[in-house]
């Protein structure tokens, strides 16, 4: 491709946003409904502490399903037992975590 070509298209690119503010200006809708910034992170953070406690309960469904088909081997009882208390500090840390994110949302972003 020639040199001019190329300066031709880079120059066309960059003079589209003039040609396109001499069109008549077509309102947006609000994909956010009028949720504040701060809603919306609120709501994040609920979906990805959902998620999580999901996981927790998975492995401690896990946890109890290793154990229980164990056999009477010492390894794999540990394993599942391990598997269950984690999955319990799992789900202290994720309500921990709920605990001071509603507070620091609630509360000290609302004043």
């Amino acid at each position: 491709m020639k040199k001019s070509k190329k300066i031709l298209i880079v120059l066309s690119l960059l003079l589209i946003p003039l040609f396109s503010s001499a069109v008549e200006s077509v309102p947006l809708p609000d994909p956010l409904d009028g949720v504040e910034a701060s809603g919306l992170v609120a709501n994040m953070i609920n979906g990805i502490l959902g998620v999580v406690g999901a996981l927790a309960l998975f492995f401690f469904v896990w946890g109890g399903v290793l154990w229980m088909s164990s056999g009477g081997n010492t390894e794999k009882v540990k394993k599942g037992r391990d598997s269950i208390v984690w999955a319990i500090f799992g789900l202290l840390a994720i309500f921990g975590s709920y605990v001071v994110l509603n507070f620091v949302l609630t509360d000290l972003l609302a004043q």
